[in-house]
């Protein structure tokens, strides 16, 4: 059986019928990645015997108890390397902590291996999540499944990329700036950030603490929904994680859009935008339309400031976090000289900081510093923390008039590798569409709204964005799971699929 043409909930239907086994599921993704991971570079670690041990044990259990208790039975699912897994090398794609092992679990993955997942490895990244490429990792670049010389997006490329290639059908990322949603329009999946204290940042390294959230990318919208719901809900570990249930996600994919409001942002469709991306965005809300939603017209002026408010905030935010980081408690020491050997706590900390982090991390440090020095708060963290209010305010007034918001992802498809690395501000672009949900706190999915050709004639995907207000993911997987029932691009296969193609 090719378990690649199923969904995640359908293998763990068959699993937990025991029609298959968790190890047969296991053994044919695994191979998969083995093989195939070999030219994309999605995966920084493969835990083969690990995975096929929790498989074992899951088998050994379905056998005496039954599956029925287990939503993700089996269920393959691939971890973003910036979220901790108890003993299980977790680096967040740094040099800084190499080698380290972790000797608990976070939150999210503790749920997903209660909900009889199977945890198959780490994937590839930006360096502490600090890019939009995927270039910015320490170890290698991630490519892209459908053009393995373009990028797959960052910063959770690797998971992207690995639900694109069917490595396996769910993936984990983390979206501080739009690192789920933009990836996920770039390899042509799904993608959803959700709500900012949705899901539990325990165990999950931190980059900017009050804008990262973790959320799942999937091929199929009721996959997203379903791994969603189990990893969402209070977790009292967390001091921000919210005290509200998870609403059923995966019936909302069912619901019908007839009287959806769907509000259109001009600014959002202007300048810079591709124009085949504006087409095929503007075709995938009149085939809504065509179901009965209707289109609302909205502004949201504070837009153009979204892009100087986040790198104020997250750079700060980043400063601040990355400053535990000093070669003692974990990860890499600098190893001085002979004559060295009398060196000050100073130099050990300058060293180890020097040789452990990258370029961009270290730009992104000097910058937070900067801007949190005594003298320069008020003018840059404190005024960009006030224009971050005005910007939720900008959307929650938006809100009143629409029930979702309908921009691209991204304004650009998949750029070439290289393109982009030696101008930060170009790359920082690429999220320009994906900011202001972080700076808002609100939920927000990309889901595959077409493809448009390259200059070279490679097929690119294209991503659309639903927005909602905070908690409404229910009307981002109601016109997301509306939206896939009437179209195909999520069953389409990257050309990368031929060369890893697996025979059970």
């Amino acid at each position: 059986m090719d378990f690649s043409s199923l969904s995640a909930i359908q293998i763990s239907q068959l699993v937990s019928q025991k029609k298959v086994s968790a190890t047969e599921v296991t053994q044919h993704f695994l191979r998969r990645m083995n093989e195939g991971d070999k030219n994309l570079g999605a995966f920084l670690r493969i835990d083969t015997e690990g995975a096929l041990a929790q498989a074992a044990r899951l088998d050994s259990q379905l056998s005496r108890e039954g599956g029925q208790h287990f939503r993700l039975c089996g269920v393959p699912i691939a971890i973003k390397d910036m979220i901790i897994t108890k003993d299980l090398e977790t680096t967040a794609g740094s040099k800084i902590l190499q080698g380290f092992v972790p000797p608990y679990e976070s939150t999210v993955v503790a749920r997903l291996r209660e909900a009889g997942a199977i945890i198959v490895g780490k994937t590839n990244m930006d360096e502490f999540a600090m890019g939009s490429s995927n270039e910015n990792s320490a170890y290698k670049p991630c490519k892209n499944p459908w053009d393995v010389t373009r990028v797959p997006g960052g910063s959770s490329g690797g998971s992207a990329a690995a639900v694109a290639a069917d490595f396996c059908p769910i993936s984990l990322g983390t979206d501080t700036g739009g690192s789920i949603r933009q990836p996920a329009a770039l390899c042509g999946v799904t993608g959803i950030k959700p709500t900012y204290g949705r899901v539990s940042r325990y165990g999950v390294l931190a980059f900017a603490s009050s804008l990262d959230q973790v959320g799942p990318f999937a091929r199929y919208v009721e996959d997203a929904a379903l791994s969603l719901e189990v990893i969402g809900g209070y977790d009292a570990q967390d001091s921000t994680s919210i005290m509200e249930t998870m609403p059923n996600l995966v019936k909302a994919c069912q619901g019908s859009v007839k009287g959806l409001r769907i509000g259109v942002p001009a600014e959002y469709f202007g300048k810079g935008l591709d124009p085949a991306i504006e087409t095929l965005v503007k075709d995938a809300i009149q085939l809504l339309v065509s179901e009965g939603a209707t289109v609302v017209p909205i502004s949201l002026p504070l837009t153009k400031y979204a892009v100087a408010v986040y790198y104020m905030i997250a750079t700060a935010e980043a400063s601040s976090n990355l400053a535990r980081y000093d070669g003692v408690r974990y990860g890499h020491r600098s190893s001085p000289s002979s004559k060295e050997q009398e060196q000050s706590l100073l130099s050990m900390y300058e060293m180890s900081r020097g040789e452990g982090f990258g370029a961009e991390v270290k730009r992104r440090i000097l910058l937070g510093t900067y801007v949190l020095r005594s003298g320069h708060y008020d003018a840059y963290y404190k005024r960009a923390s006030q224009v971050r209010t005005l910007i939720r305010q900008d959307f929650l007034r938006a809100f009143q008039t629409c029930d979702v918001i309908a921009p691209p992802t991204s304004p650009i498809p998949a750029f070439r590798a290289g393109e982009r690395v030696t101008d930060p501000l170009a790359m920082y672009l690429a999220d320009i569409y994906t900011i202001s949900c972080n700076l808002a706190g609100l939920p927000g999915i990309s889901i595959p709204c077409g493809f448009m050709q390259s200059d070279t004639n490679t097929k690119l995907p294209v991503g659309i964005q639903f927005l909602a207000a905070p908690l409404e993911e229910e009307s981002l997987f109601r016109v997301a799971g509306n939206y896939q029932k009437m179209t195909d691009f999520h069953t389409q296969r990257p050309s990368f699929e031929k060369s890893t193609e697996v025979v059970i």
